[in-house]
């Protein structure tokens, strides 16, 4: 009897821990398909956004304007009209619009249902990114060139005002669910908190030594948790405390990172990273714990990414490069970071788990 109880237990304990590695390991991710998308000019291009109410992917070609990509489909819709420069695309669904942010400083306003484009907005010399406060139902628009950040109505895209900031590398946001939003300067390695209501700065916070140079940013409202992308010499994913600024956790990830995504549903964090071509996987544990899930190759270059939260597919964009040693180039993120892309290598990635 002893005999037959200890076996008994002995399965009991390896299925349990099958079961474990099963669902820690479970499918890992592909690359399910890889589109070459033709471009009017050499392939030029910034962030992605993911429609999920009308499974739409939109990626800012800048030159050529915003693409429209329909997930279901799997096929090109076409470009929205009047989106030359468009390096970026801020959609709000409770007010069925999105906003296209412009390199000139505008944005273009378009109806999410139709993609009819409604108005160009002009309200600064330069752009990059934008992020939406719901609880403020503003747009926070990041103006490195000009070290600046622009405030827009999100109903009509009126400029609200500007603010200046003490950086030319303003790059990943993350509204706190509060009427705050956190945002990281790259080139003075801090986060700052910026009061969308107020229109004014209201803390910074120092990411050294844990992180250097925070780029991509994701938040967690459950966990109050800020996830930054740290560029640095050894790049990491740092998880940080949204209301202290404290840095409580990092993991590897790869060098080039732009873009980090949270998936509440799964509690996992994603990091897009073009100088090493993986896409880092990683499960948060707790609020402070963190361990890696996979890291999967995409492309060089795959830098941005978007993410479908129904069928966790992700989606990424890459193309053929070099650097023309007649040319300056940028030795800021790799010793031969590509100057020169090739026509007609734009790619579209998509990932999917299987």
């Amino acid at each position: 009897m002893k005999l037959i109880r200890r076996s008994l237990s002995t399965l009991i304990a390896l299925s349990s821990a099958l079961c474990t590695l099963g669902a820690v390991a479970g499918p890992l991710y592909r690359i399910e398909s890889a589109q070459t998308i033709k471009s009017l000019t050499r392939p030029n291009w910034d962030y992605l956004a993911f429609d999920d109410a009308h499974s739409r992917l939109y990626i800012s070609r800048r030159d050529d304007g915003v693409l429209v990509y329909d997930a279901k489909a799997k096929k090109l819709l076409g470009t929205l009209a009047n989106t030359r420069g468009g390096n970026a695309v801020v959609l709000v669904p409770e007010f069925n619009r999105g906003y296209t942010i412009n390199l000139d400083g505008s944005t273009t306003v378009f109806d999410l249902s139709t993609r009819k484009t409604l108005d160009r907005v002009k309200f600064g010399d330069d752009a990059d990114n934008g992020f939406y406060d719901p609880v403020t139902r503003q747009i926070l628009v990041t103006m490195g060139d000009s070290q600046q950040v622009a405030f827009l109505d999100a109903k009509t895209g009126a400029p609200l005002g500007k603010l200046q900031i003490d950086s030319h590398k303003i790059e990943g946001a993350a509204p706190d669910g509060k009427g705050q939003v956190l945002v990281a300067l790259r080139d003075r390695n801090k986060v700052v908190r910026i009061d969308m209501k107020e229109r004014r700065l209201v803390a910074e916070y120092s990411t050294v030594p844990s992180c250097e140079q925070p780029s991509g940013m994701a938040f967690d409202a459950a966990a109050r948790r800020v996830f930054v992308g740290c560029r640095g010499a050894s790049p990491v994913l740092a998880a940080m405390e949204a209301d202290s600024g404290r840095i409580v956790a990092t993991t590897t990830i790869g060098r080039g990172n732009d873009v980090v995504l949270f998936d509440a549903e799964q509690r996992r964090i994603y990091t897009s990273n073009g100088v090493d071509a993986n896409m880092v996987v990683i499960e948060q544990v707790d609020a402070d714990t963190y361990k890696l899930v996979e890291a999967t190759n995409t492309r060089p270059n795959a830098r941005t990414m978007a993410l479908d939260p129904k069928t966790k597919k992700v989606y990424l964009v890459a193309a053929e490069g070099t650097v023309d040693a007649s040319k300056e180039w940028s030795r800021g993120v790799a010793p031969f970071y590509p100057n020169t892309y090739f026509n007609d290598t734009f790619t579209l990635l998509t990932l999917s788990r299987r």
